[in-house]
């Protein structure tokens, strides 16, 4: 898969995870009308330039409107302009093909569940204790599948929970007639990711339009 069609797969998806409406296809690549306070539409380029980002960013004057562009964050922050950030943790764009074999169980003490709703499948990992330990979620869009929303509690890390609960996904993704996964990585992720075999493909940044009216830091 060439980054286009990674962008695709990956924007397909994260309406699915995430309950929005469908991407709308745009000369510059898709918008998402996600109705967030603090995210109210996300634009995804994934073959950014400093033209198509210097329109958006005129373009778009509401306070958390998002850009996503296959960029670098030092390439992004060049091309953006007043009244637009990128914030400080990189994104990386990671693939993988899905194994329907691999389910293990959860380490001792901890119990897990799991549970398809709207085509999203979620997981999740209870403490001794009952609480949440880890969680995560994948959806299915034919023969890509965009995991999502991968969490540990601090509390229960390097225990192998956040392994668990992506196998755990990617087996039911693939048993569901996925081929290929598809994440967004954070700095702390990608070292997860990259122990269980998901590929870098690429840069990922954020860019938001700032709210005039938040404070300023001291």
């Amino acid at each position: 898969m060439d980054i286009s069609a990674i962008t695709l797969a990956w924007v397909a998806g994260w309406t699915v995870s995430r309950g929005t409406p469908a991407a709308v296809t745009e000369p510059w690549g898709h918008r998402i009308d996600v109705g967030l306070p603090r995210h109210v539409v996300r634009h995804v380029l994934p073959a950014p330039d400093a033209a198509s980002v210097g329109a958006l960013c005129a373009r778009l004057t509401a306070p958390y409107s998002w850009l996503k562009v296959m960029a670098g964050p030092e390439e992004a922050a060049s091309w953006i302009t007043d009244g637009w950030t990128v914030p400080d943790d990189p994104g990386f764009m990671m693939v993988k093909r899905l194994d329907p074999g691999i389910r293990p169980a959860p380490p001792e003490g901890y119990a897990r569940t799991t549970e398809i709703d709207g085509g999203v499948i979620r997981v999740r990992v209870l403490a001794p204790d009952g609480t949440l330990a880890a969680r995560g979620q994948i959806a299915p869009t034919g023969p890509t599948a965009v995991a999502d929303q991968i969490e540990t509690d601090p509390a229960h890390r390097r225990r192998g929970l956040g392994a668990n609960v992506m196998r755990t996904l990617e087996a039911a993704a693939a048993q569901a007639g996925a081929e290929t996964g598809v994440l967004s990585a954070t700095t702390d992720g990608r070292a997860l990711y990259d122990s269980l075999g998901w590929r870098h493909r690429g840069p990922l940044t954020g860019i938001v339009r700032t709210d005039p009216a938040a404070p300023r830091p001291a």
